[in-house]
This record gives C-alpha cells, sequence and structure tokens, in this order.
C-alpha cells in the first residue's frame, strides 16, 4: 500500500474496509500505524484543537446511530477558514464557500463571531449559537476575520436521527439556536472527544448516546426560552397541586381554577411546555405512584386504584398496562420477587 496515501480523503468505505481488516475494536491511530500513516495525520492537538474522522462498523450501523467526526478548534483573528484545509476530506473542506453534506453535523460556537447561511437566511453567529446541519441541505459557516472563534462539532447519521428528523426533531424550520455558554455542553463535547480517542469496544454507541444528550438539551432549552416565563411557573404550580392530590379525582378544571386560568388556557400553556397535557401528566404521576405502593405494600391491584383515585379498577389496569407494559397484578407478582 501507498504509505503517502493522504489518509484525510479516505471515505467511510475505507474506514469500514480497515475496521474490518484490522479489528473493529482497533483504535484508528492503531489501523493509521498498521499501514504506515502517522497518528498526527488522523488528529491534530495543540493551536488547532483536534478532530477525528472515524470509523465504524456494521455492528455500529445496526443500531441505527453512527458517530462520523467529532473535534473543536480555535480560529484565531485573521485566520483563513477552515485552517489546515487539505487535512480535511474534500466534501468537507468548502464550508466557507457552501456545501452539502451525507450527514447531520451540530456545530457549538463558544467564542467570537461568525456567519451562518442556510437556504433563505444569512444568520449571525455569536457566543452561545449552535448550528445544526441536516443530509442534503446546502450552508455556509466561517468566523468573522476580525474575532475568529471557538468551535466543537460533532457528525453523525443513521436510520434513528433519520427517524427524529421524519418526526420533525431535527428540522429545516430551525437550523440555528441561540443556546448560550454553558460549561454543561462543552463537558457532552469533550465526553464524544474522550470516546473519540480511546476507541474502545462500543465507543460508537458512548458516543452516539453523548449526541442525543446533546440535541435533547439543545431542542429543550430552545423550546423554554421562546416561551414567556409565567408559563414555567404555570406549570409548576399545576404539577406541584397534581402531586398535593396524587390520590383524589383527576379534576383539571379545579387545578385550574386554583392557579387562577381557564382549563383551556392551562391545557394550551402546559401542552407547548411539556409537550403533554395536564391530563397525561397526572395520569404518569398516578402510575408511578401506584408502581411503588404495589411494589413495597401487601395490597390488591383493587385496593392499589382506590387509593389512586380510580373508582374502576378495570381501566386503571389498562392504564396501568398502557404506560408500563406489563398489568399491575403481575408487576405487584415480579416486584416481590
Amino acid at each position: 500500500m501507498d504509505n503517502s496515501l493522504n489518509h484525510m480523503e479516505k471515505t467511510n468505505d475505507f474506514h469500514r474496509l480497515f475496521s474490518c481488516r484490522y479489528g473493529q475494536n482497533m483504535p484508528y491511530c492503531k489501523i493509521m500505524e498498521r499501514i504506515g500513516i502517522s497518528e498526527n495525520a488522523s488528529m491534530d492537538e495543540g493551536d488547532w484543537g483536534f478532530w477525528h474522522y472515524l470509523p465504524y462498523s456494521k455492528e455500529d450501523e445496526r443500531l441505527g446511530m453512527v458517530c462520523t467526526t467529532a473535534g473543536s478548534q480555535k480560529v484565531a483573528p485573521g485566520t483563513v477558514y477552515p485552517p489546515l484545509k487539505e487535512k480535511h476530506p474534500a466534501s468537507f473542506r468548502p464550508v466557507a464557500e457552501g456545501r452539502v453534506l451525507p450527514e447531520y453535523q451540530i456545530i457549538y460556537v463558544t467564542e467570537g463571531e461568525g456567519i451562518f447561511s442556510v437556504p433563505g437566511k444569512i444568520l449571525d453567529v455569536v457566543p452561545g449559537s449552535m448550528l445544526l446541519i441536516l443530509p442534503g441541505v446546502k450552508h455556509y459557516y466561517y468566523p468573522k476575520k476580525e474575532t475568529g472563534w471557538q468551535e466543537y462539532w460533532v457528525g453523525f447519521k443513521g436510520s434513528y436521527f433519520n427517524k427524529l428528523a421524519k418526526q420533525g426533531f431535527l428540522s429545516e424550520e430551525q437550523l440555528f439556536f441561540n443556546i448560550g455558554h454553558y460549561d454543561y455542553f462543552t463537558s457532552i463535547f469533550k465526553r464524544i472527544f474522550d470516546e473519540v480517542k480511546s476507541q474502545k469496544p462500543l465507543y460508537q454507541m458512548k458516543a452516539c448516546s453523548a449526541v442525543l444528550t446533546i440535541i435533547s438539551e439543545m431542542l429543550s432549552r430552545s423550546r423554554r426560552q421562546g416561551q414567556p416565563d409565567y408559563y414555567q411557573q404555570i406549570v409548576e404550580k399545576a404539577k406541584y397541586l397534581m402531586e398535593k392530590n396524587i390520590d383524589g379525582d383527576i379534576n383539571i378544571p379545579s387545578i385550574a381554577a386554583q392557579i387562577g386560568i381557564s382549563t383551556s388556557r392551562l391545557n394550551e400553556v402546559f401542552k407547548q411546555f411539556s409537550s403533554m397535557t395536564p391530563y397525561q401528566h397526572y395520569i404518569q404521576l398516578k402510575i408511578h405512584k401506584a408502581e411503588e405502593i404495589l411494589s413495597e405494600e401487601n395490597i390488591s391491584v383493587k385496593e392499589a386504584a382506590w387509593r389512586m383515585g380510580f373508582d374502576d379498577q378495570y381501566y386503571f389496569s389498562r392504564l396501568f398496562k398502557q404506560k408500563t407494559g406489563i398489568a399491575p397484578s403481575d408487576w405487584k407478582k415480579y416486584s416481590s420477587q
């Protein structure tokens, strides 16, 4: 094999080929050593930070989630972006001019300012901005020359992420998030970097679990940022009243009246803030409490239903199985073993 081959030009098929030949659990740097390419070719650390373009196996692909790339770099003011351009695969290089990727990416900017463009929009990037790249969507981004920036990124693909996109969680309607600068997010990226660097068994699964954490936190914070503060106050009051009356009737109008708003307004605010209705949340609280008393106390299913405010034992049993996947009588049996 030609040892002068530029490793950064290799495609995912290349990664799979060598993962198969040299072992799926072999760290990437060891594969590079085996074929005569230095570790520095896959990772640059120091002034520029570090990045990896990752191998993954058929086993990883069967999970429906793979991490394709991860890295961070500090781009100094006046630097042509991206720095060390030739060390990236060809399809990734025109990030500042315009490109289309076959994968998802999330970029988190913690310092500096820049520009992010997607079809129909040109957006200002500031510290705390999070950019979402979707497969097939043309985009470009770059730091302003006068400021540079610090960026963290992760790339990912797979059927699970495609499902999130199909359901609207990852959408062209929202590709820019003003998250704010939180150490919490950088710590998750660094957790991904640790997995990427070590490439221990099942590192792909661990890295992807961290990617899901970033996505869920990104969407959650974005949703709540777009809502007035009093939404949270209303929801917290409603939840408090539900917990206080956990063994009573499910009376949403009464809860709304105690808060001082209409039932329809409570339903609207609660659903917008928490993605479920007050009734759904109340039912979930009751089922969790029922799980607890069935596990810890010597009572019948009928008594558990009565204590949770259900007059109809069979309705209670149907709800319990719907929420937990198991009948309350079986729950009681298994929890006592």
